[in-house]
């Protein structure tokens, strides 16, 4: 290792933190302290880019930014902190040499935490730890650094990366201090401490060029973009490549473009070297996780490993009633696999398979969040579409059949403990800590089935009345915990098709939770509300009041409803039974059974017995 070349004027690091740790406002002020990019009044979280991300106020996906310190080209690649995303980070840490590890200064580390330094930690990067958000005034800087120390320890780190630094910033107001007796002034310290604790990337111009394709895009002009690192070797625009694919086979092609990040944009340069992250055109047919390698020795990088789906939804094109009414312009079930044939070649985290015998397709992902990002996207690219309640996806091994598990970790107010204890009780989770916090919360962590976990965050919600925080992160395969029912209530379904009357509303309100508003479009077997007491009930949404010549004492009175619950599409995924549907169209969610008339279910359900 000593004698590996390294090429000393560039750092390729990534920043991983748990979810609204600041990791995108750090690089916002790290852009800002070197001039990389101009912020306009306002502006913040520029990595931010996708609008879901901005309206989440989460990293969904990894983005690239490059600026120059002191002489030395930084590669800072912001990160997703949500375990779902998983995909993302594992592709990241394979480009970069260190890592930035952002904790709040109040929360400590979270199980998102301690799943992206799991990561890094395996692929002996160099970590660099930042208490970040210290401008706050309720903060325990010194105990969250030695419970990061423990987790250090926990996740059985080398006595070098346990030698961390400790750096003490503030993204938000663009400051950092190796002191907290000192104030921070800038950005500095973050700084030269990457460039004195983070080695200079393993470089080697003269060997034959190798890079590792981490990420893909698509451009209409160019075609398709790999994005990666280059580990050995040098290449110019223009010249003949060989991909070499995962499966050992090999195929050339020619270098059309090369791009290099400047900043937050890409700028087209001649040619590029080992060490640097770059984006190349040119080359057909590539996939995450293939290498791209000389003409003259065409030798293939180690294979990025990635953890498998834990959760699978099929979806299939809109049939109901309303198909084709809310704006969608891709309504086919060939429009919908096309789609998802796409996402799967750059979101490796995902898999799709078509469900013999018909237009269906089964997709598996990392988990709700993960799946529930896809759809959304598509919904607002025009498709509509009808998914499944979300499956978990059972393993065998050594004759046991194993279920993922989640670490899910809440905080409440003292006077919700008991309550949630018991709930999770019911869903069969283990307790593995509980402590009280410095503002007098209360902490626990429980252990618990992906597959019992499903629906419990509304539960939650709805029990801690907003006020209770809550964290899932994917744990492990344990042994399968039996079944759990998922749902207390039953459900009201419309009879028939129209546009929902006030009056028929009025008299189901008190059956239980309306999920419509008067005028909306319903139709025969859609889920206009819950019921409380009892099986599934068929009920008019359209009875209108009944009109007569006689005036009766309080017969004329306004009608007047609660305000229905608006249906999120996290909501929907998690409310809705085996035997249901979740309807997505550009406009709306709706929540509809599989079959829509109840003739049609009566006769299933006998089948099924």
């Amino acid at each position: 290792m000593l004698n590996q070349k390294r090429r000393k004027n560039v750092r390729n690091v990534a920043i991983i933190a748990h979810v609204d740790h600041g990791k995108t406002t750090l690089v916002d002020a790290l852009l800002k302290q070197t001039g990389a990019y101009k912020f306009k009044d306002g502006e913040t979280t520029i990595m931010d880019s996708n609008p879901l991300e901005k309206e989440r106020g989460i990293t969904i996906f990894s983005k690239n930014a490059s600026f120059l310190y002191k002489g030395v080209q930084f590669n800072i690649i912001d990160t997703p902190g949500h375990a779902d995303f998983g995909s993302e980070v594992e592709r990241i840490l394979k480009m970069v040499d260190g890592v930035l590890l952002l904790v709040d200064a109040f929360e400590g580390p979270m199980p998102q935490t301690k799943f992206v330094l799991k990561k890094s930690l395996e692929l002996h990067l160099k970590p660099i730890l930042v208490i970040n958000k210290i401008d706050r005034s309720s903060i325990q800087p010194h105990e969250v650094t030695d419970r990061t120390f423990d987790l250090f320890c926990e996740l059985n780190a080398t006595d070098e990366q346990l030698d961390f630094p400790i750096i003490f910033a503030s993204g938000k107001d663009g400051t950092a201090t190796l002191d907290l007796e000192e104030k921070g002034k800038d950005m500095k310290p973050i700084l030269d401490t990457i460039l004195h604790r983070v080695l200079p990337p393993v470089a080697d111009p003269k060997k034959p060029f190798q890079m590792l394709i981490t990420m893909l895009e698509y451009d209409s002009y160019v075609g398709r973009i790999s994005i990666g690192r280059i580990f050995h070797g040098k290449i110019r625009n223009g010249e003949q490549m060989t991909l070499v694919k995962t499966d050992g086979t090999i195929k050339e092609g020619k270098v059309t473009k090369i791009l290099k990040y400047q900043g937050l944009k890409r700028v087209e340069v001649d040619s590029a070297e080992a060490g640097d992250i770059v984006s190349i055109a040119g080359i057909d047919g590539v996939k995450v996780g293939e290498t791209l390698a000389s003409i003259d020795n065409p030798q293939a990088l180690p294979k990025i490993k990635i953890d498998e789906p834990t959760i699978s939804m099929v979806f299939s094109n809109n049939t109901s009633p309303l198909a084709g009414k809310d704006g969608g312009r891709f309504l086919t079930s060939r429009h919908i696999r096309e789609r998802l044939e796409r996402e799967a070649l750059t979101n490796v985290g995902i898999k799709i398979e078509k469900i013999a015998g018909t237009e269906k397709v089964k997709v598996s992902g990392r988990g709700e969040l993960h799946l529930s990002i896809l759809i959304e996207t598509m919904r607002r690219e025009g498709y509509e579409l009808e998914v499944s309640s979300p499956q978990v996806i059972l393993i065998k091994m050594d004759g046991e059949t194993l279920e993922p598990a989640e670490e899910v970790l809440v905080e409440v107010d003292q006077e919700y403990q008991g309550a949630v204890i018991k709930a999770l009780g019911l869903r069969k989770a283990d307790m593995k800590d509980i402590q009280i916090t410095s503002i007098g919360t209360i902490r626990m962590n429980f252990i618990i089935s992906t597959r019992n976990v499903i629906g419990f965050r509304s539960e939650f919600l709805m029990m801690t009345r907003g006020t209770g925080i809550i964290y899932q992160n994917f744990y492990r395969y344990q042994k399968y915990k039996g079944e759990v029912p998922r749902r207390k209530s039953s459900v009201q379904i419309s009879m028939n098709n129209g546009k929902a009357v006030a009056y028929g509303l009025f008299g189901l309100q008190e059956r239980g939770e309306i999920f419509i508003n008067p005028g909306d479009d319903v139709y025969e077997g859609m889920i206009i509300g819950v019921n409380n007491k009892g099986n599934d009930l068929v009920v008019n949404t359209l009875r209108g009041k009944k009109l007569t010549n006689t005036r009766a004492a309080r017969s004329d009175d306004a009608v007047t409803l609660v305000p229905p619950r608006e249906i999120t599409l996290e909501f929907a995924l998690e409310f809705i039974e085996d035997d249901e549907l979740v309807e997505i169209t550009p406009k709306n969610i709706r929540l509809r059974k599989r079959y829509l008339t109840k003739n049609e279910r009566k006769s299933k359900k006998r089948v099924s017995e």
